[in-house]
């Protein structure tokens, strides 16, 4: 009988300190990371047409062109996570004679929901400045400026691996003529782009 109690007892403490010792999972680490990317898009009003000289046409839209992105995801947790980024989006259309040219700068804040370790849907803002309708040579016009505006942004992002990932977004967005008494250019647009994450 003492020995039974006594093996219990052991058998107890055993079992005590096992479970004094077991790892805890550890809680998701947060952690900054940066990212750069490159991007398409397509939508927005017509806002100039370029004419070669071999017949063909091409349009500049507001809300068309390629993208560059540069900036900081923050991880929050296992669900959440929020970038910030300074961008580069344009329009360009050049040939040996002249070019049209639509640049914009904008600036993004997002928060974004992780679904699983893949795939993270996210909305914010877009801040944009410094657009400008521009030509030279024989596409040359009147510089077009255009008042900073304030736009929304729905994405969703699939991640490969923790490095590289592709973007779908909408950007909800519309210009207007700087001094141009209320004149309003529509720019609505999709677009997709591969991010590099370091």
């Amino acid at each position: 009988m003492k020995k039974s109690l006594l093996a219990l007892a052991i058998l107890a403490a055993a079992s005590s300190a096992h479970a004094q010792v077991a790892p805890v999972a550890a809680a998701p680490a947060k952690s900054v990371h940066g990212f750069v990317g490159l991007g398409i898009t397509g939508g927005g009003k017509k806002l100039a047409t370029a004419d070669y000289t071999d017949g063909r046409s091409a349009n500049i839209k507001s809300g068309g062109g390629v993208y560059f992105t540069g900036g900081v995801d923050f991880r929050i947790n296992e669900q959440f996570s929020a970038q910030t980024s300074v961008n580069f989006h344009v329009d360009d259309q050049t040939a040996s004679n002249g070019s049209l040219k639509f640049q914009r700068f904008p600036i993004e804040a997002l928060a974004f929901y992780h679904i699983d370790q893949n795939w993270k849907i996210g909305t914010g803002l877009r801040y944009v400045t410094g657009a400008k309708l521009s030509g030279s040579g024989a596409a040359d016009i009147n510089d077009v400026k255009f008042d900073n505006t304030l736009s929304n942004v729905v994405e969703a992002e699939y991640l490969f691996s923790p490095q590289l990932s592709v973007k779908m977004r909408y950007v909800n967005e519309k210009f207007e003529v700087k001094n141009g008494r209320g004149a309003e250019v529509k720019a609505n647009h999709v677009g997709i782009s591969g991010n590099f994450y370091f």
